[in-house]
């Protein structure tokens, strides 16, 4: 399945040529957005698998800002995409640890490499990350069944409520009703909150 591609850039013109070039390359453009504040609800709705951010963004928040966010509260990679090349910038940018940086004018080569190297760099981090059964048991003192740990983990690697109906060959409402089981066991209430429970053990 192809990545999903979530664009937060402030130029229309840009942001439709960057939405070609990723459907040329068989990605999804999942959403676009020029506002720094609707990204925020983006984020929740959409799960993408990366980010696209321009840092001279719409609205109340910079690209920095909301790269600061998706490092406190959520999942995904993301890559900066701007004009900005100055040294104050990127000290600014260092400070949220990006997966990718590419300076415009861009080409097409750039933006393959820079997601293509962000998602593998994601994927290798969140190898090995996700507890053992026997060792999340042990540190939340609560009993899995093994479909409850199963859902948890992919859960975390960020699938969708479908995506683990088809790979486990149960049906929709089996998952929500595993995952309201499980989300009862651990004391969350959404899946944001499931994940960083794991990622601040």
């Amino acid at each position: 399945m192809s990545a999903k591609i979530l664009i937060i850039e402030d130029e229309s013109i840009i942001a439709k040529e960057i939405e070609m070039i990723l459907i040329s390359e068989g990605y999804q453009v999942c959403g676009k957005t020029r506002n720094g504040d609707q990204a925020l609800d983006l984020f929740m709705n959409l799960k993408p698998d990366l980010v696209l951010l321009d840092i001279n963004i719409k609205g109340t928040k910079t690209g920095i800002d909301l790269a600061k966010i998706i490092r406190a509260k959520y999942n995904f990679p993301f890559v900066f995409l701007t004009s900005y090349s100055d040294i104050e910038t990127l000290n600014e940018v260092k400070s949220t640890n990006p997966y990718g940086y590419i300076v415009k004018p861009f080409t097409e080569s750039a933006i393959r490499s820079n997601i293509e190297l962000a998602l593998a760099k994601f994927a290798s981090e969140q190898e090995g990350l996700f507890p053992t059964k026997e060792k999340l048991e042990r540190k939340l003192n609560i009993h899995l069944s093994p479909r409850e740990y199963e859902l948890f983990q992919q859960l975390f690697e960020g699938l969708s409520y479908k995506e683990m109906a088809m790979k486990n060959f149960i049906s929709v409402n089996t998952v929500k009703y595993y995952l309201k089981t499980l989300f009862s066991k651990i004391q969350v209430s959404s899946r944001h909150e499931a994940t960083n429970l794991i990622l601040k053990m």
